[in-house]
């Protein structure tokens, strides 16, 4: 992790990345924001860059791969869990079962996507300004 790397969002749907991308903007968040459809392509991604990402924000609900077997196929890699880059999801749906799979996965964190842009930026500027705050094996 890097604190200045890019922020990773799984994300699929056109209007939550714009809203999202809204939201980093009125922050006036410097890192790059990097979008990828589905897990498939961030876990190709995380196994190809030389890239230290300072967090993952992921979608549960997403095609190919969704945002509970991104996290599984971190976890199972011992190269990517090294990385050890935050991995947070930001979803619709929540379940107790849901929430409680995430954490069994060590999960760093589990929001439910907002229905202000208010409320967005409060949920992200708490997210990142803890990961900035915090002490990191990889960015001590």
């Amino acid at each position: 992790m890097s604190k200045r790397g890019p922020i990773i969002i799984a994300e699929d749907d056109i209007d939550e990345r714009e809203i999202l991308l809204q939201a980093f903007n009125s922050m006036g968040v410097r890192n790059q924001i990097k979008f990828f459809d589905h897990g498939q392509l961030v876990l190709d991604y995380l196994n190809n860059t030389t890239e230290k990402p300072f967090i993952i924000i992921c979608d549960i609900n997403l095609p190919v791969m969704n945002g509970i077997e991104l996290r599984e196929a971190i976890d199972q890699s011992e190269y990517l869990r090294r990385k050890s880059i935050p991995f947070i999801f930001l979803t619709t749906y929540s379940s107790p079962e849901s929430v409680n799979k995430a954490y069994e996965m060590t999960v760093q964190g589990f929001f439910i996507k907002e229905n202000t842009i208010q409320a967005i930026v409060q949920s992200l500027r708490c997210i990142l300004e803890y990961w900035t705050k915090c002490r990191h094996p990889n960015n001590p």
